[in-house]
C-alpha cells in the first residue's frame, strides 16, 4: 500500500513538472539580419510580446504550446513547441517576407512605328480630356479689358485680420507674450494632441494588422471607433507608460462587448 502511494505521489510530481512553463528565450530573423518589432503570441497562455532591436524576446510557455510569429510585410508562422526549443540558447526563428501580386495589366498594341509625329496621329485620344482640356484653357483670356464696377478708395487702410492672440495692441509699440508657465502648458499640450493623432497609428504598427483584424476580428472601417471604445480604460496611458501587454489584455477582453454592440446597431 505505501508503495502504491508513493508511485502516485511521484506520478503526480512528474504531472504537475510537465504542466510548469518556464522562460523560452528566442531570436527573430529576417532575410538581412534579426528584425524588431515581430508579434510573438502564446495562444496556450494569450501571453504576447515583441522582440527588440536585437530581435530577441522572452515568453513563458512549455512543449506543446503553440506559438505565432508575425510582422507586417512578412508571412505569419505558427509553431508547437517542442523540448528540444529549451533545450538552445535561443530558439530561432525566421520570418520570411510576404509578396504582393499585382492584377494583370494589359497592354493594348497601338502598332506604333517608333516616330513621335507619326504616332501621335495613330493614337485615339480620349474625348473626355480634350473637353475638360479646352474647358480650363484660358490662353486667350485678354485680362487688359477687364473691367470692374467694385470702387475701391486708396485712401482707407484696410481690415486687419488678426490671427496671434499674443498681439492684441499692435501698432502701439507693445506687444503681449504668454507666461513662461502658460507656454510651457502649451507645449506639453501639443504634445500630447500630437501622441492621441500618432497613437492609432502606433498600434497598428506594433500589434500588427492580423491582431486587429484577424485575431480580434475588428472591422477595419470600426478601428479607430473600437480605440475610442477602449480609450476610457487608459490605454494611452499604459501605452506612453510602455505597458504594451497590459494594453493586449484590454484589447483582448474588451473586444467581444464590443462586437456585440455594433452587431445590434
Amino acid at each position: 500500500m505505501k508503495r502504491f502511494l508513493l508511485a502516485l505521489l511521484l506520478l503526480s510530481q512528474v504531472a504537475f513538472s510537465q504542466e510548469e512553463r518556464k522562460t523560452l528565450f528566442g531570436i527573430v530573423y529576417d532575410e538581412n539580419g534579426v528584425l524588431e518589432n515581430a508579434h510573438i503570441v502564446n495562444f496556450s497562455t494569450n501571453q504576447a510580446t515583441f522582440s527588440n532591436e536585437n530581435g530577441e524576446y522572452r515568453i513563458f510557455a512549455k512543449p506543446n504550446d503553440s506559438i505565432r510569429y508575425t510582422s507586417i510585410g512578412y508571412k505569419t508562422i505558427f509553431e508547437t513547441l517542442t523540448k528540444e526549443d529549451f533545450n538552445t540558447y535561443r530558439k530561432r526563428t525566421t520570418l520570411e517576407k510576404q509578396d504582393y501580386e499585382l492584377d494583370e495589366i494589359l497592354l493594348r498594341n497601338n502598332e506604333l512605328s517608333g516616330e513621335l509625329t507619326k504616332d501621335l496621329r495613330k493614337v485615339k485620344r480620349d474625348k473626355n480630356l480634350e473637353i475638360a482640356s479646352n474647358a480650363t484653357d484660358f490662353s486667350k483670356v485678354n485680362y487688359n479689358n477687364y473691367a470692374s464696377d467694385d470702387h475701391i478708395s486708396l485712401h482707407v487702410k484696410p481690415n486687419v485680420v488678426r490671427v496671434d492672440p499674443t498681439k492684441d495692441f499692435e501698432g502701439f509699440g507693445t506687444t503681449n507674450t504668454f507666461p513662461v508657465k502658460d507656454s510651457e502648458k502649451i507645449q506639453e499640450l501639443r504634445k500630447e494632441l500630437a501622441f492621441k493623432e500618432s497613437l492609432p497609428a502606433k498600434l497598428l504598427s506594433e500589434l500588427g494588422e492580423d491582431f486587429f483584424f484577424v485575431e480580434l476580428k475588428i472591422p477595419v472601417n470600426n478601428y479607430y471607433h473600437f480605440l475610442e471604445y477602449c480609450n476610457p480604460l487608459g490605454i494611452e496611458k499604459l501605452y506612453q507608460n510602455r505597458e504594451v501587454l497590459e494594453v493586449i489584455k484590454i484589447l483582448r477582453k474588451e473586444h467581444i462587448s464590443y462586437l456585440e454592440i455594433i452587431k445590434k446597431q
